[in-house]
């Protein structure tokens, strides 16, 4: 299934340009002109050249433009993505001085900081004879503190579903998934547990 190769990759998209936020003045901001991405590229304010907006914390553009049109992602070159996160999940400052915007800063990792992402994917393939619309979307946290993980699944400390683990710190709460020449159309999975975002805080 398209959807499924291409999700398995799309969280570099967001993880590989970063490193962890607080509202302290000793911070370094965008409009500093200082900060970094992981490849050396100084970060301004705006849309980059590739569809990022740090400060805003959105991606938007081509599926291959989030990684800087890399070689291995000419398969899905035509494809489009759209991506939305909070601060806990990439910040638009540099609170530890690594000259990287931060990642879950004030945690020694993903799991019980809040973050959240989502995912909007869509595009075309020829199949049978016609041409095929499909799209994807989904929502995607960071296990919260007293989550269990087993199975590949993570669980509340209630027992409740949460949903299945990606990345091993994050966990799918909803996905939506249309391609009607494959035959889905809707909602592919919401959690048992809640799906919106604030229910995660710390």
């Amino acid at each position: 299934m398209k959807k499924v190769i291409i999700f398995g990759i799309v969280l570099l998209a967001v993880l590989g340009f970063a490193g962890t936020v607080a509202a302290d003045k000793t911070c370094t901001a965008i409009q500093d002109g200082t900060l970094l991405t992981s490849d050396g590229q100084v970060i301004t304010p705006g849309y980059d050249q590739w569809g990022y907006n740090y400060q805003a914390h959105l991606f938007n553009g081509g599926y291959c433009d989030a990684y800087r049109d890399a070689a291995w992602c000419q398969a899905w070159k035509n494809d489009w993505l759209s991506m939305k996160w909070n601060d806990a999940w990439l910040s638009n400052k540099d609170c530890d001085g690594d000259k990287l915007l931060d990642r879950h800063y004030g945690y020694s990792s993903y799991v019980g900081s809040g973050a959240w992402e989502t995912n909007h994917m869509w595009g075309v393939y020829e199949a049978g004879g016609q041409t095929c619309e499909w799209d994807y979307f989904t929502k995607i946290i960071a296990a919260p503190a007293d989550a269990t993980s087993e199975g590949g699944y993570w669980y509340s400390a209630e027992g409740t579903l949460i949903g299945p683990s990606i990345w091993g710190e994050f966990v799918i709460i909803q996905e939506v998934y249309n391609d009607l020449c494959g035959g889905f159309e809707g909602l592919s999975y919401n959690a048992p547990a809640p799906t919106g975002f604030g229910f995660y805080n710390p």
